[in-house]
């Protein structure tokens, strides 16, 4: 079980938070005193999920707002409605993440996986941002993963939406390199501030991925025969809730954990040119799907 330390008063919102490692840390996070926002896109699961959390961890203050990561319209009504609940927010636990078999398209014309790992994650923080710092001392954690060493020539910033060439793995693999570059860049514009920010590693955990029919083919079949030698959720909730809670990390930033101890990521994911380049990009895609 995904132990927190004391929560008490502290506002968290965790995005993805109707299954899996996403659950866990909001169960950890409320028992601890918590009042939890967790964030999904669909309101039956995410109600599910509320009484769940509200049951296991014996907290009341358990609240749901629905958005779609994949969204940036969706995204800003959500961040919205977020600022307007809550006079501040403690900690942030970008946790939503996706793996698709076939390139799809959100509706704002973007490559679904960049979109859901990368580029809703980038927004909401964005718009949260002000209310964080305005709650410091506050902490952004980011659930990246070590697939990101399959991203061995870093970013193709000629094509970040894989429009030239899509494979699955190589796919997800760049959009959690990009939660890594995403979270140096954050950490060095948030310097002085007293909000930290930080990545890590889950483990490999059985989560919902494949559950909606995301994989198949020989994808979804490796999926299945790996599940047995799988963390379970509550196990890879762990280095998300330690970032979130503990005391021993309140003034790192800018670091990347496995197992709740820091680590190296790749060469690639240290680059702090391509951090600022990501940043610039993601402005830029941001700003020209924006109302008005």
């Amino acid at each position: 079980m995904a132990d927190a330390h004391d929560m008490t008063g502290k506002t968290v919102v965790v995005t993805g938070a109707t299954s899996g490692i996403g659950v866990e840390t909001a169960v950890a996070l409320g028992r601890a005193g918590a009042r939890v926002l967790v964030t999904g896109r669909d309101r039956g699961r995410g109600e599910a999920a509320v009484q769940d959390i509200q049951r296991r961890s014996g907290a009341s203050e358990v609240e749901l707002v629905v958005f779609d990561l994949g969204d940036l319209s969706s995204v800003r009504a959500g961040a919205a409605e977020i600022l307007a609940r809550c006079p501040r927010i403690d900690v942030l636990v970008n946790n939503a993440g996706i793996v698709l078999s076939d390139r799809r398209v959100t509706p704002d014309g973007l490559e679904a996986t960049f979109a859901v790992n990368h580029l809703g994650p980038f927004l909401l923080t964005e718009l949260l941002l002000d209310g964080i710092k305005a709650s410091a001392p506050a902490r952004i954690v980011n659930v990246a993963s070590t697939a990101h060493k399959g991203a061995r020539r870093g970013l193709d910033f000629d094509d970040l939406q894989s429009e030239r060439s899509y494979r699955s793995l190589q796919v997800y693999a760049k959009s959690k390199l990009a939660n890594i570059l995403f979270t140096t860049e954050l950490a060095r514009r948030l310097a002085g501030t007293g909000v930290t920010v930080n990545s890590l590693h889950p483990g490999t955990v059985a989560t919902g991925y494949g559950r909606d029919g995301d994989t198949k083919g020989v994808f979804a079949f490796g999926l299945k025969v790996i599940k047995p030698f799988i963390l379970s959720p509550e196990r890879g909730a762990r280095t998300s809730v330690f970032l979130a809670s503990a005391p021993d990390v309140a003034d790192v930033t800018g670091a990347y954990f496995v197992r709740c101890k820091p680590a190296t990521p790749t060469r690639e994911a240290r680059s702090s040119e391509a951090a600022a380049r990501l940043w610039e990009a993601s402005e830029k895609l941001v700003a020209e799907r924006s109302p008005g």
